[in-house]
């Protein structure tokens, strides 16, 4: 009962919400990016030059990815760390508990940096739903093709246009998917599991803001009780 008072349940809980969060978008964002590129290369382009700027930036956020998933990791340990570190069983295991004013600087600094990177993930989290509002849209359409199918005038007139989405410049061949040609595009197996995996990556997201949240109210918690409580021996509890 003892070691188990010492756990900072807060930090722990956040933890482990940035690390499913963190697995999610970057495991099935990365994976989505991949499927995105073939798909566009596949019914949207017929020419290498005008879908290779969408391949490059494509490849940059894949380096982007790794990246996000190094740093989170690290982190992460580090912010359970300090809130063991300002747990109150810390005094009771190891003696008695002094604030020290490098103590109450290290977990400010925390909650400042935890703060921007919650304010830039609100960003990356925005940013993730651009491409399900996407196949949303695509997928919208396609139920629309398949409940008109019995007037064949009216589903060609039904498409989605990549280049209007930014994906393709505006000169790309075909750069759209109309009618039966869409909807058997919605079909396949590479549409469906792309869809899925942008959704997976956008719920990444939202836990991934969740957590640094959570990281926020516990860092904030422990600084508020090492700065007035601390001469007094008492540690933080979050």
């Amino acid at each position: 009962m003892r070691c188990l008072g010492g756990v900072p349940y807060c930090s722990l809980v956040a933890t482990l919400l940035c690390f499913s969060g963190i697995a999610l978008f970057c495991g099935c964002g990365h994976q989505a990016l991949t499927e995105t590129e073939r798909l566009i290369e596949t019914y949207f382009a017929r020419n290498l030059q005008d879908y290779i700027t969408l391949a490059y930036i494509i490849l940059y956020f894949q380096y982007v990815i790794y990246g996000l998933a190094s740093f989170f990791f690290l982190y992460c340990i580090v912010l359970l760390a300090e809130g063991f570190y300002t747990t109150s069983a810390a005094k009771q295991t190891f003696g008695e508990f002094r604030s020290t004013m490098c103590g109450r600087c290290l977990s400010s600094s925390f909650i400042v940096v935890t703060y921007v990177l919650a304010v830039l993930w609100l960003l990356v989290f925005a940013f993730s739903a651009l491409p399900v509002y996407f196949f949303y849209n695509m997928d919208a359409t396609c139920h629309t093709i398949d409940v008109l199918t019995e007037t064949p005038a009216s589903i060609n007139q039904l498409c989605v246009d990549a280049r209007q989405y930014g994906l393709l410049p505006w000169n790309a061949v075909p750069g759209k998917a109309c009618g039966m040609t869409l909807s058997s595009v919605c079909k396949t197996r590479e549409y469906r599991m792309t869809y899925d995996l942008y959704i997976a990556a956008f719920a990444g997201a939202g836990i991934t803001l969740l957590a640094l949240l959570t990281y926020i109210v516990s860092t904030t918690y422990n600084f508020a009780v090492l700065r007035h409580l601390g001469r007094k021996g008492i540690g933080a509890r979050c």
